[in-house]
């Protein structure tokens, strides 16, 4: 909190709160937009405007020149109008003279502050505060370097306003070290500028006359002047390590320069010519370039195979499945993927069913993408190493990808960690989305919408370290039956795609989702069963000490239905082999557990302490339990950290899963296994199929297989439960569930 942006906001409330169209603020002292909007909306009733709004536009500047081209101390302002500029200094971090409506030194002192920050102190010369300066002045805009930024984007930043902000459709840009859609704007109106163009046609789009008036000038090695300024701007904007700002062509903007080229897969030719300079300003580069990489939603016939081969095309993504109620058929059709590797071409699967709004990217929805991609690509034979590029198709603002697209792609990773996936995960998606899902270490190269210029996502953001494929036209190519509409992708060699594929599995069908009309089939048959075993009560559940009976138990283990089938798919074993257990403990599951839980709990952190108390040897050290216990089966699956840890490191040994091998004298690997079995229940779900493989491989029988025998089955479930003759009981009992289980699945996959 700040007092003065405080004052700032209280003054905006007491003196205009009232007036229709400004709607009070928060009185936080937090500078934010809400307050900035609401000065601008002060600053526009002050100047006689009568419709209100948030945007400092063209009526609220020439209003505001016409009345006060200049204030300054001598000038006469009303008070109203300076204390609205007192709290704009304020809000921006600038000594405001309080809030009094005096222009004093300190205001002048501060606002000449301003002008030396955002490099316009030679373009407005003075103390005066004028209107574009302004207008600047009542946004978020910062002119310092602020988290991350860099001094030499800033100086560029400086350098374009001192140049260019008395041209009248350039208004002051930030000037914080980062490079930004408005930036980039402004990159483009300062071409424009220089090539010539009038105010009234420099309109800061990348057009083809800007392009071509940029390669005429023919800048190289030993080429001086502003256009060279431009360009090694442009460079400094795309990252490129080791540029300076400079007016010469020197010969390490050229070193820099090839280097970009290589990058982008442009010709190395170490000059400013027309493709590095549209690669460098806009998302598409020079879009009449032809690639060798193309995407589709139409099927790849003979015919429009060698289409793509005699016009240089090496590599094709297609779409693993079609977006569920619609009648557009674009995913791999039977016998296409024979079809490109015999043509000689190589493929790359992509995964969308919608992907185009923000609101459909979350957690939930990323574990159902992974699945969903996991199921289709096995289905299709695509090879270990195969990338799934998974497709955020629409202008993704950087909150969207903060609040909804990196737990999205968490949950895909998360899904494929569980499932055992052989595959690499990809993104399809802007500039900025890519890099920022790669940056968490969630994907591992980028597909590019570089064809969408507009999006915020490109605007001012550089081309992904990572891209493999950057799309950059769609276009239409051969003729007849080879004709083909595709969109045009250059190749950045990271992706080779596949060209052969595995034989699709024939013989035992695998299982599919339940049907939930067959809830009340399959309870009916359970609850007679548990009812004959004569030892687990189905009156009032607390009374008798379980925690869940047989409906609740049945209906936790259906709500992870679509986990357990696709766990079942993806470890080729059945269904029933992960419900029964499942099931059986939920419904064992008693009061007691809990408290052995609590010992656990309890025990570690004790450990913590110690381990802490250890590193200060401050005070005494911490006292342990009582009872000290280590490690209990816990969680919805009741397994022991133990047990989960030896699976999962089996697993990996044997190449089922990728994951880091854990150590189970470790107590930290322990510790932490632990609290995932018992609070996240997916990992618990997830963990039961790696205690059945490794389990077999205890007792040497066979991994689990979709036509496993009910006599191996039950072998599985012994072990599950260990190897005694308890365990034999635990076969003895929940066998039958398992036969209850595999009779309703066999009906759903039979259908």
């Amino acid at each position: 909190m700040d007092e003065m942006v405080l004052r700032a906001q209280r003054f905006i409330n007491t003196t205009y709160g009232s007036v229709p169209g400004i709607t009070k603020v928060v009185e936080d002292g937090i500078t934010g937009w809400a307050t900035m909007y609401a000065l601008t909306r002060c600053l526009q009733h002050q100047l006689g405007i009568t419709t209100l709004s948030n945007n400092f536009g063209p009526t609220t500047l020439s209003t505001l020149t016409s009345q006060w081209p200049s204030i300054t101390r001598s000038a006469g302002a009303p008070a109203n109008l300076v204390r609205i500029l007192q709290s704009g200094l304020y809000c921006k971090g600038y000594d405001g003279g309080e809030i009094d409506g005096i222009y004093n030194d300190r205001v002048s002192a501060a606002v000449q502050q301003l002008k030396a920050n955002s490099g316009t102190q030679n373009a407005f010369p003075g103390d005066a505060m004028v209107p574009k300066l302004f207008k600047a002045l009542l946004t978020m805009d910062a002119y310092v370097v602020t988290a991350n930024g860099s001094a030499s984007i800033r100086s560029i930043q400086q350098w374009m306003n001192s140049r260019y902000v008395n041209r009248t459709n350039f208004f002051v840009i930030p000037c914080d070290g980062h490079f930004s859609r408005d930036v980039q704007k402004a990159m483009m109106l300062a071409c424009q500028f220089e090539l010539g163009q009038s105010d009234g046609e420099a309109d800061g789009i990348f057009g083809p006359k800007t392009l071509n008036g940029l390669a005429a000038q023919g800048i190289a090695q030993g080429s001086t002047g502003v256009f060279v300024q431009l360009f090694s701007a442009a460079m400094i904007f795309n990252r490129r390590q080791g540029t300076a700002f400079t007016a010469t062509y020197d010969a390490n903007l050229t070193a820099r320069v090839v280097d970009f080229q290589n990058f982008a897969r442009l010709a190395p030719t170490g000059t400013g010519d027309k493709q590095t300079w549209a690669s460098l300003l806009v998302s598409t580069g020079d879009s009449s370039r032809r690639g060798t990489a193309a995407d589709c939603v139409t099927q790849i016939t003979p015919a429009r195979a060698q289409t793509l081969k005699g016009l240089g095309y090496q590599v094709v993504g297609r779409y693993l499945t079609n977006v569920p109620n619609t009648s557009l058929n674009k995913k791999i059709q039977p016998g296409e993927l024979a079809v490109i590797a015999q043509e000689g071409l190589r493929v790359f699967p992509i995964y969308q069913t919608y992907g185009g709004a923000v609101t459909y990217f979350n957690a939930t929805q990323g574990a159902a993408d992974a699945m969903a991609a996991l199921d289709a690509a096995r289905g299709y034979g695509f090879k270990p190493g195969t990338r799934i590029y998974f497709a955020v198709d629409y202008d993704a603002l950087d909150s969207d990808v903060t609040s909804n697209i990196l737990p999205h792609f968490r949950a895909i990773r998360t899904r494929f960690n569980q499932l055992g996936s052989e595959y690499a995960i990809g993104i399809y998606g802007p500039r900025n989305v890519c890099s920022r899902v790669a940056a968490e270490g969630l994907s591992t190269a980028s597909f590019v919408a570089g064809m969408s210029t507009g999006f915020s996502g490109n605007l001012g953001f550089p081309l992904p370290d990572d891209w493999a494929f950057d799309q950059i036209s769609t276009i239409t190519i051969g003729a007849g039956d080879g004709a083909i509409e595709i969109d045009n992708n250059i190749n950045s060699g990271r992706d080779s795609g596949q060209n052969s594929f595995n034989d699709v599995p024939t013989g035992a069908k695998p299982d599919v989702p339940f049907s939930s009309a067959s809830r009340d089939a399959i309870l009916t048959e359970l609850l007679a069963y548990i009812k004959s075993l004569g030892d687990l009560p189905e009156g009032n559940v607390l009374e008798n000490a379980w925690l869940y009976l047989t409906p609740a138990s049945l209906d936790i283990t259906l709500q992870h239905d679509a986990l357990i089938t696709a766990l079942s798919r993806a470890f080729g074993m059945r269904k029933a082999l992960i419900q029964t257990p499942l099931f059986w403990e939920l419904r064992n599951n008693r009061v007691d557990d809990a408290a052995v839980d609590g010992l656990v709990v309890a025990t570690y952190a004790y450990l913590e302490a110690y381990e802490l108390w250890e590193e200060n040897m401050s005070g005494p050290p911490p006292q342990p339990p009582i009872i000290m216990k280590n490690d209990s089966s816990t969680g919805l699956g009741q397994i022991f950290a133990d047990t989960a840890i030896k699976s999962r490191n089996y697993c990996v040994s044997v190449g089922i899963i990728s994951d880091s091998a854990l150590d189970p004298a470790d107590w930290h690997d322990v510790w932490r296994v632990w609290k995932q079995l018992k609070d996240d229940d997916e990992y618990s779900v997830s963990t039961i199929p790696l205690v059945n493989i490794w389990g077999a491989a205890d007792i040497g029988q066979r991994r689990p297989v979709l036509d496993y025998t009910e006599n191996e089955a039950g072998l599985i479930l012994k072990r599950y439960n260990g190897t005694g003759a308890q365990a034999d009981v635990y076969r003895q009992k929940t066998l039958p569930i398992y036969r209850i289980f595999e009779k309703y699945n066999s009906a759903a996959r039979n259908l």
